[in-house]
């Protein structure tokens, strides 16, 4: 319940939205998409030998991603989402090797026609 408890500290309001960044007239907010998780369990029972044995374990994890700033300026407010490039690099990746793939069946059936 400890490990609970300390969980709720980490998961605040600043760490999706981060300090405000002021540079004249415009304000910056960064937000960041956060995720969190925790789980525990105990267990006992016999071994082969008949002896009796337990044990217990917890964990905890926490992620955040960057999701963008809201940029204020004269009043008005704009969501200036951020581009995560690893992400489109492997979506690419993925469609190449999709596409190699396929060009390869194609072109393997043509020979067998021959």
């Amino acid at each position: 319940m400890e490990l609970v408890e300390k969980s709720k500290d980490a998961a605040t309001v600043k760490r999706v939205f981060g300090e405000p960044i002021q540079h004249g007239d415009v304000v910056v907010i960064p937000v960041a998409r956060v995720a969190q998780g925790g789980g525990g369990g105990q267990g006992q029972g016999k071994s082969e030998k008949g002896e009796e044995g337990g044990g217990s374990g917890g964990g905890f994890g926490f992620g955040a991603t960057p999701a963008g700033v809201y940029v204020l300026k004269d009043n008005d407010a704009h969501w200036r989402p951020a581009v995560d490039v690893n992400r489109i690099v492997i979506g690419g990746q993925i469609v190449a090797v999709v596409l190699l793939l396929t060009l390869r069946t194609i072109f393997k059936k043509r020979r067998r026609r021959r």
